[in-house]
């Protein structure tokens, strides 16, 4: 059986966590690949809702392998409390796997995060301060700290925190004007958590290497959309991992031919959490109104309640992510959210100096960008939450569809018409 990746095409928080969590019964395994804690995914079922951050998506049904892949940027603590939180809520110890490969965000990470944000002020990048680009700068430096070194040799791994720290310090007391770091204390706690850990860490890509030789059914989930990715992206307003659906392969140790059903996921309309150029953005009372009105809980970030950043749809952004996705599908959130317009605006095209672009372009023409605007017309008033077939739709709701597929040239295989597992029509 070939393996899923649901991914994004925008800028993140498109709803990936809830169309997971409606596919997730069809798959035994669902992986988690890159990035770390810095984003989340929400997800509404019979429990309640619920903000998982590190976990994946399939943490809340039974009779899943939950795995977290070793190109995640892995944090012990936020691993624990999430772990702890979903056990303290009702969920019967769901099976979590953690690649012994995968990496460690460090205490200090997350501290030169924060100070670096601090000291660019206005020039900063977002960052949610969850320690991820130093994260992947060390791992790239190859100073990073696998999960497997806690299990093995003490002196070893003390002595590379040590290495570490020292080259830390001088940073952190002569930029940051900061007290070192003490490495004996940042090693014993880490060795404090082995306990709590060692139950759920194994060799995760033998693993999935065995069940997709078996043929069993693996779901590949991303963290933010394709345009975070650090290659693609509106960089340098991205992520420090790969958001694509060709890096799964790598970041979750399946085989690269094996992801061939790709599903894009977008909003019906544009958000986004975080810095860079948004050529739809909105901004006063029209920003408010859509914000309010965004899901079940408005349009504020997942993991910094930060109120999200929202326009009108995008489709050459939308067209270029889920081509740099390879997307086979798509998947469309939010539809119901636009029910209270007279009439729809949609961004076709981008203008730069008076000219026309012909494709989505780097960020410093993106900057200039001026979107150029269809008016569909809404379907004010109409009710598309109890909706299950696209027949059923409005007319001019199948029409905004229709219209956004053939645009992108990818599918809209589902629709989502609320934050439920069953308020989705299947096409």
């Amino acid at each position: 059986m070939s393996v899923t990746a649901v991914v994004g095409a925008n800028w993140g928080d498109e709803g990936k966590g809830k169309i997971t969590d409606v596919l997730a019964e069809q798959f035994r395994y669902i992986v988690r690949y890159q990035g770390g804690s810095n984003a989340g995914h929400t997800i509404i079922n019979d429990l309640g809702r619920f903000a998982l951050h590190l976990l994946p998506s399939g943490v809340l049904l039974p009779n899943t392998i939950n795995v977290i892949g070793p190109g995640v940027a892995f944090d012990p603590h936020a691993f624990l409390q999430e772990y702890d939180t979903l056990i303290s809520r009702g969920i019967a110890n769901p099976d979590i796997r953690i690649s012994d490969r995968v990496q460690l965000v460090m205490p200090y990470h997350i501290l030169f995060d924060a100070l670096e944000e601090e000291r660019l002020g206005a020039r900063s990048f977002g960052s949610t301060r969850s320690g991820i680009a130093p994260f992947y700068a060390d791992k790239y430096l190859k100073t990073g700290i696998q999960l497997t070194e806690l299990f093995g040799d003490a002196l070893r791994l003390r002595n590379r925190i040590q290495a570490s720290v020292e080259a830390k310090n001088i940073q952190l007391q002569h930029l940051y004007n900061h007290a070192p770091l003490d490495a004996n204390k940042i090693t014993n706690e880490l060795l404090s958590l082995t306990a709590r850990l060692s139950p759920f860490v194994c060799d995760t890509s033998a693993m999935l290497q065995t069940a997709h030789a078996a043929d069993e059914a693996i779901l590949v989930e991303g963290q933010l959309g394709a345009l975070r990715d650090p290659d693609h992206g509106i960089y340098p307003y991205v992520t420090s991992s790969s958001t694509l659906a060709g890096f799964a392969a790598i970041g979750a140790g399946v085989p690269p031919q094996a992801i061939t059903r790709i599903i894009a996921v977008t909003k019906a309309y544009s958000s986004c959490v975080g810095a860079g150029p948004f050529v739809t953005e909105l901004s006063g009372s029209e920003a408010e109104e859509l914000r309010k009105r965004g899901g079940d809980a408005g349009e504020y970030g997942v993991k910094t309640r930060r109120p999200r950043r929202v326009g009108w749809f995008d489709i050459p952004a939308t067209r270029y992510g889920s081509k740099l996705q390879g997307a086979t599908e798509v998947v469309m959130t939010n539809l119901d959210v636009l029910s209270y317009l007279d009439t729809i605006p949609v961004c076709t095209g981008y203008r730069v100096d008076g000219e026309e672009l012909a494709a989505f372009p780097a960020t410093g023409l993106l900057e200039r960008a001026e979107p150029i605007w269809t008016m569909l017309p809404g379907w004010k008033g109409s009710d598309l939450t109890r909706i299950r077939r696209f027949v059923d739709l409005p007319p001019n709701a199948q029409r905004y569809v229709l219209f956004i597929e053939q645009a992108i040239d990818v599918p809209i295989r589902m629709v989502s018409v609320g934050p439920h597992r069953e308020q989705i029509i299947y096409r």
